[in-house]
């Protein structure tokens, strides 16, 4: 029987082709909320791993490490690892606007209520309870539809890191909170209340429940100096995965992975799926202007540095002061391949990384 004919004008596929990735993209942001937003994106990281050294083992991965297709990768990870069943826009964006629906809803299940708002907690898994899970097959498909419509008209940036800050911000408006919420200190920048050790009482949730007055995203990670440093290291570890493989998402799937340690509660474990990506990107469009490998390598720790730093610039403003998640890391990749993207376009740049602009 031949396929359903009718397109969806905007995004070039058949209604049936829709359908099945709607479906899926239900299921996919139901399945993070069930585990949790960040159990969830380990299992992006494995995933990954997975297709990333398949393709390496296939000869599957183009010039750059991406495929000649236009995927952002061949197989395994850019149909499931990036795609409807563990990627970050519809598995962990699920898992995070059902973490902001839980707080509003559910602040019981915050325990005690000490500690962070429980609208932040992404490494909490909700099992089987129905309207969570409702929340994070909504937010899945909003997810979907947002990288989707984004990609065909063209936005040149990361699409995926896209949709998780754009789906997070919307989950605040949704469920009433502060888009940015009120800083305790001098400015959005100022983490000193936190170091201070200032409460204040949760006004968005949890009501009469005590919080620390300023929330870094991660306690051990947002210091300028310690930023930097795991950048430099991030950015080189993720250039030096690229030389060698020519995968750019390989560095990013280790860390995604390495998350599952922070999950499990070891302490002090960086974040770093950034920092590793936007230095293979880094690395992809030296080596195009150099060709020289020790220049590209460099380059990846500096890029790795910046993008370590634009996730705690924005982490202090979007998440830090008000009570749900709002990925840094996807606002540091979205911003960087934006800049990367903007700069080919104007031809400033041999190539923007992993990003197929040349159409």
């Amino acid at each position: 029987m031949q396929d359903i004919l009718l397109q969806i004008p905007l995004l070039d596929v058949s209604v049936e082709e829709f359908a099945l990735l709607f479906i899926t993209a239900l299921a996919g942001g139901a399945f993070g909320a069930a585990l949790g937003a960040l159990p969830a994106f380990v299992f992006t990281g494995f995933v990954v791993f997975l297709g990333e050294g398949l393709a390496i083992l296939e000869g599957n991965l183009g010039e750059a490490g991406v495929a000649a297709s236009g995927d952002i990768a061949t197989g395994v990870t850019g149909a499931i690892g990036f795609g409807a069943v563990t990627g970050p826009h519809i598995a962990f964006a699920g898992g995070v606007a059902a973490t902001a629906y839980a707080g509003r809803r559910y602040p019981e299940m915050g325990g005690d209520g000490e500690g962070y708002h429980f609208g932040k907690e992404i490494t909490y898994a909700f099992g089987t309870k129905p309207d969570i899970l409702a929340v994070g097959a909504l937010f899945g498909v909003l997810g979907m539809l947002i990288t989707e419509v984004a990609g065909a008209i063209g936005v040149p940036t990361d699409n995926i890191a896209l949709s998780v800050f754009l789906t997070a911000m919307l989950a605040r408006v949704v469920f009433g909170y502060p888009l940015v919420g009120k800083a305790a200190g001098g400015s959005l920048f100022d983490m000193s209340p936190f170091e201070r050790g200032e409460e204040r009482v949760a006004a968005d949730g949890g009501a009469g429940r005590v919080r620390p007055a300023t929330e870094p995203w991660l306690p051990h990670q947002y210091k300028w100096s310690g930023v930097t440093v795991i950048g430099l290291v991030g950015g080189l570890l993720g250039g030096y995965i690229w030389i060698q493989t020519g995968s750019i998402f390989m560095g990013y799937a280790i860390s995604a992975m390495s998350l599952l340690f922070l999950n499990l509660g070891v302490e002090k474990i960086p974040v770093t799926h950034h920092i590793t990506l936007i230095g293979a990107a880094g690395a992809v469009v030296v080596s195009a202007m150099f060709g020289n490998p020790v220049v590209t390598l460099l380059a990846a720790g500096v890029f790795g540095i910046l993008s370590g730093i634009l996730g705690e610039v924005t982490q202090r403003i979007f998440y830090s002061h008000s009570g749900t998640h709002v990925d840094p890391p996807a606002m540091a990749i979205a911003l960087a391949m934006l800049v990367l993207g903007v700069l080919f376009l104007v031809g400033l740049i041999p190539n923007a990384g992993y990003l197929d602009l040349a159409a």
